[in-house]
């Protein structure tokens, strides 16, 4: 997906959100699989200036459903997971995911399928859910993306920091 594609489809899919939560997921030894983290890293001030009390950040790391709580007393409308999953392009690209249709697909790092996560999270709740799957170029021990990750996770932070803004 292009970063206009991405603006605009996420533009679309927040339309109508009261209380946005979005979830960075990853190991940050791993390589590219820490570009989950890294974005809702630096997507932290947003939430906490207060300029936007409607919008939070959660960072799930390897086991987001330890934050499972932290979430449900923010009770968001709309949840954004971001995580690095092979989803067959090449690395950097990113595409949203049902999470209906992750019962295959293959995310890296997590203590619990993510689906069982997701379900959770939706049954408690109520909220709308996607996965913004970024595809990895390398999940070998690293403390630091490649560069294809990296210009993702500047690009997709960017986008994101827009379209929050405007939410």
């Amino acid at each position: 997906m292009l970063p206009s594609a991405l603006k605009s489809d996420l533009e679309k899919r927040l339309a109508h959100a009261s209380r946005i939560a979005v979830i960075g997921i990853g190991s940050e030894l791993r390589g590219d699989d820490m570009a989950g983290m890294l974005i809702a890293r630096k997507l932290l001030p947003l939430a906490s200036t207060g300029r936007n009390p409607a919008f939070g950040v959660f960072l799930g790391s390897t086991a987001p459903e330890s934050i499972t709580g932290e979430i449900r007393q923010f009770n968001p409308t709309h949840i954004i997971i971001i995580d690095a999953a092979d989803i067959g392009k090449s690395p950097g690209e990113v595409e949203f995911i049902d999470p209906e249709s992750i019962e295959g697909a293959s995310f890296s790092t997590h203590m619990m399928p993510l689906s069982i996560v997701v379900r959770y999270i939706v049954n408690a709740t109520g909220c709308e859910v996607v996965i913004l799957g970024i595809q990895p170029e390398s999940l070998e021990f690293s403390e630091t993306p490649t560069p294809a990750i990296q210009r993702a996770i500047d690009e997709i932070t960017g986008i994101f920091k827009g379209v929050l803004h405007n939410t």
